[in-house]
């Protein structure tokens, strides 16, 4: 297999989209050659009630269908988490609408949920050998009107809670119409008590406690931050993820593509989403626990997310720019 140093420029010189499409299809079909990468000694975490090897682990995002798990698996990392799935298979918003800022590290887009559905992310699953936690993250439908949104999450959670070690719930994507508008206290209280309600019965149904992370953006004032926080705790949510992409565009100014509508991440989003991690920390005091996201491009940035007060750290726009080798320097940069 090439080194990523090789590969990098072969698939810089395609768009990010069908860059990203071909590495997917590829960590598909040759997962069985790919060698497996050792986890990490010493570094296990107990988190939600469930044993990760290590504290690094996939964002949602790369692998919206669960169709390269078992590719993925074999990078190192600690968990896995795929989607946004959405109840119906939906093409997103018009291409292009994934654009590279490497001057930064960076990414945008703008890709609104696009997805084959749940019935296919059920059947990729299905067919994964990968026994490891695996995340499951939902969404709601574009054409679902926002106060319709929580069938759309209760009919996804239903249809994955067999499958998931964990179920991560995105209201925080600015690339669907209102979605961040369900972080709003009213709106959220009423999503995460149905959702809580509705994980009681599943527990009870099929024998076994799925846990509920909540995945919220940087865009968020203190006041957010504060309510978001209680009504995490309001409800018992199992896990909070911090953060999403942002639509700011600090650090990228005058950059090509960096006027493109959409949400940022990468390098530039670091210091944004850290400071969500560390006020969250700060308000929920170890009640449950913080997973981060946001601008990991090397391991001194995911054992700074730890020290911000997150339990386990996921990567995602940083693998483009770094490739497999991040996964290893973040695991062992994270070890306790």
């Amino acid at each position: 297999m090439l080194p990523y140093s090789l590969l990098r420029p072969l698939l810089f010189a395609l768009d990010a989209e069908s860059a990203h499409s071909l590495t997917i299809d590829a960590l598909h079909r040759f997962s069985c050659l790919l060698p497996t990468i050792p986890d990490v000694a010493g570094a296990a975490v107990r988190v939600m009630g469930l044993d990760f090897p290590n504290r690094v682990g996939l964002a949602a995002g790369l692998d919206k269908n669960g169709e390269a798990i078992d590719g993925l698996a074999k990078l190192g990392f600690g968990f896995l988490e795929i989607g946004t799935v959405t109840p119906r298979p939906q093409s997103g918003n018009p291409k292009p609408r994934l654009f590279r800022l490497p001057a930064r590290q960076a990414l945008i887009n703008r890709m609104g949920f696009n997805n084959r559905g749940l019935d296919a992310l059920l059947t990729n699953i299905r067919a994964a050998k990968y026994q490891g936690i695996l995340g499951i993250n939902i969404g709601k439908n574009a054409f679902t009107p926002i106060e319709g949104a929580a069938a759309d999450y209760l009919a996804c959670l239903d249809k994955v809670y067999p499958l998931a070690s964990y179920v991560a719930v995105n209201v925080s994507s600015p690339n669907t119409l209102n979605l961040r508008q369900l972080q709003n206290q009213t709106e959220l209280d009423a999503l995460l008590g149905a959702l809580k309600a509705r994980q009681g019965e599943l527990a009870d149904k099929h024998g076994r406690y799925v846990p509920l992370a909540l995945k919220i953006a940087p865009d968020l004032d203190d006041g957010q931050i504060a309510s978001i926080a209680a009504t995490l705790r309001h409800h018992r949510i199992d896990a909070v993820i911090a953060t999403n992409t942002t639509l700011g565009r600090t650090g990228v100014t005058g950059l090509p593509h960096a006027a493109e509508v959409g949400g940022l991440s990468g390098a530039p989003l670091f210091e944004k989403s850290t400071a969500v991690v560390a006020a969250l920390a700060k308000l929920l005091a170890n009640e449950l626990p913080i997973i981060a996201a946001g601008g990991i491009v090397d391991g001194a940035k995911a054992k700074a997310k730890i020290s911000a007060g997150a339990q386990l750290v996921q990567l995602y726009s940083g693998l483009i720019y770094r490739g497999p080798s991040l996964v290893g320097e973040c695991v062992a940069a994270t070890r306790d």
